[in-house]
């Protein structure tokens, strides 16, 4: 399976790379357009997004859209390498620090918060849900803590792009229940 994996993240990488050069920015627009209206939740909840890496879908337009409609946001903190990540209150404008990666990540005196709906980053994904991340486990561990707690929602966030036939599975993956796109929502069909 981990081979398997590796191999799969290395073609994702290169399909990625190239969606990113074919939309760039574009792309971000796109997303906000959509909005998360097909999620059906009312305004007030609280929705995590993710500063964007390298050739990442950028969520910022997104994000902002949603401050706008009245949704509470919040964005990830890695806390240590095996661990779940810590998701801290968050509103545009915001002072970030740069963390791991150079990851923007919200300062040590925003609160602390469980969301409602994850945004996540991924390498690929497929129709059942499944996605392929970068191999930390962080978002698993993430999903998988707050699930224990409330329900959550999680969203792929991906270029069309980066839709795969399947992604191998291991029993620790916590499934998305959508994937947007910007040519719109995906609704993920568990088996």
């Amino acid at each position: 399976m981990p081979e398997l994996k590796k191999a799969l993240r290395e073609q994702a990488m290169a399909a990625r790379a190239a969606a990113f050069a074919l939309h760039g920015s574009d792309a971000s627009r796109r997303l906000a357009a959509h909005g998360l209206d097909f999620l059906r939740v009312p305004a007030g909840k609280i929705v995590s997004g993710f500063a964007a890496i390298r050739d990442e879908i950028n969520p910022a337009d997104l994000m902002l859209w949603l401050h706008e409609e009245g949704f509470r946001l919040a964005l990830p903190v890695m806390v240590g390498k095996g661990k779940a990540l810590l998701m801290r209150a968050w509103t545009p404008g915001d002072v970030m620090e740069a963390a791991a990666w150079g990851i923007a990540e919200p300062v040590a005196d925003k609160p602390e918060v469980d969301p409602d709906i994850v945004l996540v980053p991924l390498l690929a994904f497929d129709a059942r849900g499944h996605r392929l991340g970068y191999g930390g486990g962080f978002y698993d561990r993430t999903l998988a803590r707050l699930r224990a707690k409330k329900p959550v929602i999680a969203v792929g966030v991906a270029y069309d792009e980066q839709r795969v036939d399947a992604v191998p599975v291991e029993a620790y993956d916590q499934p998305l229940e959508w994937v947007l796109t910007p040519s719109g929502p995906i609704r993920c069909q568990h088996h």
